[in-house]
């Protein structure tokens, strides 16, 4: 049985190392060129709600280091994120039929335009308003906002990463259609517990105020339902099933 998976474990190390590989080549580059002018465009949600006696603040020696570093990081990953998927495409490709190899393009294009689709979403609709909310929740008359770098950064990429993420919903809906793996009457039969499933992640996910986690669930409920329609253009339910299930 271990040399039946063996080929499938050493394909999967293979891929696993050039996705790393190509985050840590990325992550060099940007820290070394382009961490500050990233970690600006990272703060300018923050600053637009903060007031002209707050400011960010960082309270530990290191912090301003290791905070450049997660910004690199992070951005390494967004822009490697082609790659990744491309190297996910290749995982499963000799599971799929001669035709279906063909839509690696596709797919790459697609995964990588969800995710920042996501992330815009995220940075354009959703901080704005949980910001905005968080930051003046109770009045500013009493507290002045100082807000620690190394923690905004965590939680700002938190956001971006989980929202980039539920935007994939679609796309590997495609991906597991065409291996057969879904079809749209698995997914309507998991419906309720989705619906628990996208509730709890909004909750985790965004700033604790209930527009903000609407804003979350949504879309999401939305894409859920876009991956219904998908599954049942690439893997529809075949009649008897259907008539055997209703039965």
């Amino acid at each position: 049985m271990f040399e039946d998976i063996k080929p499938h474990l050493i394909d999967l190390r293979k891929r696993l190392a050039i996705s790393v590989g190509s985050i840590i080549v990325l992550f060099f580059i940007i820290f070394a060129l382009f961490w500050q002018p990233i970690l600006d465009w990272m703060t300018f949600p923050l600053k637009e709600v903060l007031d002209e006696n707050s400011h960010m603040i960082f309270t530990k020696v290191q912090e301003k280091f290791f905070t450049a570093l997660k910004v690199s990081f992070f951005t390494g990953f967004m822009a490697a994120l082609p790659i990744i998927f491309w190297q996910i495409w290749l995982f499963v490709a000799p599971g799929l039929y001669t035709n279906e190899k063909k839509l690696v393009l596709p797919f790459v294009t697609g995964a990588t335009t969800m995710f920042i689709i996501g992330a815009a979403f995220c940075y354009y609709v959703v901080i704005p308003f949980g910001f905005e909310f968080l930051i003046n929740f109770g009045g500013t008359e009493q507290f002045t906002a100082m807000p620690s770098i190394g923690e905004y950064v965590g939680f700002f990429t938190k956001l971006l990463f989980g929202f980039g993420l539920a935007f994939e919903m679609p796309v590997f809906t495609f991906l597991f259609a065409m291996m057969g793996l879904v079809t749209d009457r698995t997914l309507k039969d998991f419906f309720r517990y989705a619906l628990v499933i996208i509730f709890i992640a909004s909750a985790l996910l965004t700033p604790p105020d209930i527009l903000t986690q609407f804003l979350m669930a949504g879309p999401m409920i939305l894409l859920y339902g876009l991956s219904i329609m998908i599954a049942k253009s690439i893997n529809p339910e075949k009649p008897q099933e259907a008539e055997e299930d209703d039965a």
